[in-house]
């Protein structure tokens, strides 16, 4: 026992110094005791021992066409896509579902494709942005956005075309956002607030919004 600690009155309170060092080492310990079963994991520590799931079958329904696949159960619809069946227009972009990049459709709704496993729509109708035009014959929004400029290094911009499409039609069958100011339409009206509160899932870098909100507005049909 110190020297300091032994001359202290028996009901004196024990005091405690706290110092930038002493907040950063016990920060620091937390941390890195928080990620170690992160860290085991991906060196294969823990868990080694398990076999991997063993591969389904299934049949993806893509752009109007069947694709039978074996895959492993944890495959990503994004991943099924990109890896497997070579259709990169959907990007892979932050892989947390915040960018909006892999939007695709599914069943006519937009989804986030990274964040969804392939043997979740066996059997249903995906949509990607390879599918959308007929030949030569862009589809009406994809037509605005380059009327438009609605895109600029175009990473986001497959994302934000099916994003577009969805959103539409989620907004005809009257569904409303968190700025919709008369639940009472059949159909909210798109104003640049309403179509921005849409699309705040797809994220540009390149900050082309405005472009992309004209866009929109002219295939709904609206004055830009």
């Amino acid at each position: 026992m110190h020297d300091h600690e032994s001359n202290r009155e028996p009901d004196a309170p024990i005091r405690f110094e706290v110092t930038r060092r002493t907040v950063i080492e016990t920060g620091t310990t937390a941390m890195l005791l928080t990620a170690l079963p992160r860290v085991a994991v991906a060196a294969g520590s823990v868990g080694s021992n398990e076999p991997p799931p063993p591969p389904v079958s299934l049949e993806l329904q893509i752009n109007g066409r069947s694709h039978s696949l074996t895959l492993d159960p944890r495959t990503t619809l994004l991943d099924a896509l990109r890896e497997h069946l070579a259709l990169t227009g959907s990007k892979k972009g932050c892989d947390h579902g915040q960018c909006g990049a892999c939007t695709v459709l599914i069943e006519g709704r937009r989804i986030n494709s990274c964040l969804t496993l392939a043997v979740m729509h066996d059997g249903q109708s995906i949509t990607t942005i390879e599918g959308l035009a007929l030949g030569d014959d862009l589809h009406p929004i994809q037509a605005a956005f380059v009327e438009h400029d609605g895109f600029q290094c175009g990473y986001c911009t497959s994302g934000q075309i099916c994003s577009a499409i969805g959103m539409l039609a989620e907004s005809q069958h009257g569904m409303p956002s968190y700025v919709t100011e008369d639940l009472t339409k059949s159909a909210a009206e798109l104003s640049d607030a309403e179509i921005r509160e849409r699309m705040s899932g797809n994220i540009c870098r390149c900050a082309a919004y405005p472009n992309i909100v004209a866009a929109i507005k002219q295939t709904a049909g609206m004055p830009t």
